[in-house]
């Protein structure tokens, strides 16, 4: 099995392996292109977006400037806005559902590394899938961590760790994240 399938199965893989680092490289390539286009330049954004994710559905818009680790473990749904300076390590599957608003200095990993220094040392990670429901927003300056799902029509207050899967139909904020109300 290759480290690409460990990585994607969740399972432990080298960080490093040349294939996966042949990838990063691939993606940041269109990346550092989609960055340095200018504001009115939609068709060529659109056309590297789809170059650089799985899936991207209609009517999506992705400010600059953009980081992201894989792309092909991402899709995006429909009328999708994400702010300035988005972050993405995408080394397990993240799902953006439809309708979603992310907001300036977001934060998605997938990524986990070993707490212990000797097996952190030997380049060896580990990754859990990030889902956003339908109708989600998420509020400037959160970090969402790895194994979160957020349900449908959930509101992530603005600076929040989201270190546990939240519900759907909630206002949800805080370190760590909390629900501080439902929406139903």
């Amino acid at each position: 099995m290759s480290e690409l399938d460990k990585m994607r199965r969740g399972e432990r893989y080298f960080i490093n392996d040349p294939e996966l680092v042949e990838i990063r490289h691939a993606v940041r390539d269109n990346v550092d292109r989609y960055n340095a286009l200018g504001h009115r330049e939609t068709a060529r954004q659109q056309a590297l977006l789809r170059e650089i994710f799985a899936r991207v559905g209609d009517d999506v818009h992705i400010e600059k400037n953009l980081r992201i680790d894989y792309g092909l473990n991402t899709t995006l749904g429909s009328h999708v806005f994400i702010n300035f300076n988005f972050v993405l390590l995408d080394c397990a599957p993240v799902t953006i559902g439809n309708h979603v608003f992310i907001g300036p200095e977001v934060q998605l990993y997938t990524a986990h590394h070993p707490l212990d220094p000797l097996e952190r040392g030997q380049h060896i990670g580990w990754a859990e899938p990030v889902t956003l429901g339908d109708n989600v927003w998420i509020a400037g300056g959160c970090v969402i961590l790895p194994g979160v799902a957020i349900g449908d029509n959930t509101t992530i207050g603005a600076g929040s760790v989201v270190t546990r899967p939240i519900p759907a139909n909630v206002v949800a904020c805080g370190n760590p994240c909390r629900v501080v109300r439902s929406l139903r």
